[in-house]
């Protein structure tokens, strides 16, 4: 360990196995506080190798509470954060849009590290208690088509992190290695990255294990579709820059997606989206999350059909009933 320490130190790029060696002795406790700090300072001036995050990936999927719930083909649609906009929760909210059409989806979150929100907050707000049993899940799953599964519960080294991922309040190498390791695997993924070097990391990642995805990244900087400019979507057919007007959505502010300095400031516009109460930019920026979700599933339908779908599946109260149900189960 004191040489992967040292070879760090010297801004070394750590190999895969050593990769793996690092995280399984940081989740074991063999690393000390400060060292751990350290180490998470050292990836914050530099960038992350594709061997080091396989490396991280593999010991966290080795160690993670496994659970079977391949028969649903899901998706998980999730950013990868640290994009310091502090938005409302779009992809949780874009989740149950997907759900409300029909669509199974394994939502993997956490605590906000780098916004006032993250989904597992937004989950709690609502009364929601997380679980790890398999038969609430399924339960979620065929009753109202989502399941929600709290990262540190899955991973503890994600748990084993979390004061100094939340005390220091940046994003860490731990958001690149959170949307890699939803415990159940889904088929699909739609993620949201804050930059092109990301996207082309995890490109390469997904293409190595035969997922299917698509990676979006609005140019400004935005972890997720924004409607605040162009935005780039890459997927296993390739990429495509996108104007907002040419889906007929109009450009938005920065400040109309704003999520609040308080978490029931984020979770009440994710109930007014839900409610189909929200404004009409707030609302216009889940339903094209939700639709490139559904178009990675439905890849024959146009990116306009499938905004159609999960444009119904709010104003039809579909994404409502689907949290309403949601709730009633994992309360």
């Amino acid at each position: 360990m004191k040489y992967i320490l040292l070879k760090l130190l010297d801004y070394q790029y750590l190999t895969r196995d050593e990769s793996r060696e690092l995280l399984t002795a940081i989740v074991n406790g063999d690393v000390p506080e400060t060292q751990l700090s350290a180490i998470i300072t050292i990836f914050l001036m530099r960038s992350i190798s594709v061997d080091e995050v396989l490396g991280f990936r593999e010991a966290l999927m080795e160690m993670r509470t496994h659970i079977d719930l391949s028969d649903y083909r899901s998706v998980d649609i999730v950013g990868t954060g640290g994009d310091g906009k502090n938005t409302f929760n779009i992809s949780t909210t874009a989740s149950f849009v997907v759900a409300g059409a029909g669509y199974p989806v394994v939502k993997h979150g956490n605590y906000g590290a780098t916004s006032v929100s993250g989904s597992s907050n937004a989950m709690e707000q609502q009364g929601v208690k997380f679980t790890t049993d398999g038969d609430i899940l399924r339960k979620s799953l065929d009753e109202a088509s989502i399941a929600y599964l709290h990262a540190p519960l899955f991973s503890p080294a994600l748990k084993a992190v979390a004061p100094i991922r939340k005390s220091l309040g940046v994003r860490t190498f731990f958001n690149v290695l959170g949307p890699l390791v939803n415990p159940v695997e889904p088929e699909y993924q739609l993620l949201g990255v804050y930059n092109l070097s990301l996207s082309r990391l995890y490109r390469y990642i997904y293409q190595a294990n035969n997922k299917k995805f698509s990676i979006v990244h609005s140019m400004d900087g935005y972890d997720e579709i924004s409607l605040t400019g162009d935005f780039k979507v890459i997927s296993n057919n390739g990429e495509h820059l996108y104007h907002p007007e040419e889906l007929g959505f109009d450009k938005i502010k920065e400040s109309d997606i704003y999520g609040g300095s308080t978490i029931k400031d984020v979770v009440s516009i994710f109930n007014n989206v839900l409610n189909a109460t929200a404004t009409t930019t707030q609302t216009n920026v889940v339903i094209l999350n939700a639709a490139f979700a559904i178009q990675l599933i439905e890849e024959n339908k146009t990116i306009e059909e499938c905004i159609d779908i999960a444009r119904e599946s709010i104003y039809a109260k579909k994404a409502l009933r689907s949290l309403n149900k949601f709730i009633a189960i994992n309360s």
